[in-house]
């Protein structure tokens, strides 16, 4: 199982980036993906879910109505948008595949700042 981050970058404040994370070795389509950050000096945080078949999402608090995950099982990636980006979303992005254990990604750098 791999699933690889991409993406990142450094965006000023109210700007926009979309994160993408291509998986492969499993059924992609039959699993949940889930994007988590970590900031500097914080603990790895979830920041959104997506359901197999794309039916359900759950989106932390800090986020919601600024970020929106989705996934595409013939390309077996999953994306995240995130929208009226801010200073505290600044962190490294995770991508996590739960395939009987945890797989993460080596996570993608995201920097918002003037």
């Amino acid at each position: 199982v791999q699933v690889a981050e991409s993406g990142g970058g450094l965006v000023q404040p109210g700007g926009s980036l979309r994160l993408s994370c291509a998986a492969s070795g499993f059924t992609f389509s039959r699993y949940p993906m889930s994007w988590y950050r970590q900031a500097p000096g914080k603990e790895r945080e979830m920041v959104a879910t997506i359901t197999s078949s794309s039916d359900r999402t759950v989106y932390a608090d800090p986020v919601k109505g600024r970020f929106t995950i989705s996934r595409d099982n013939a390309k077996n990636t999953v994306y995240l948008q995130m929208n009226s980006l801010k200073t505290e979303d600044t962190a490294v992005y995770y991508c996590l595949a739960i395939v009987g254990v945890n797989y993460w990604g080596q996570g993608t750098q995201v920097t918002v700042s003037s």
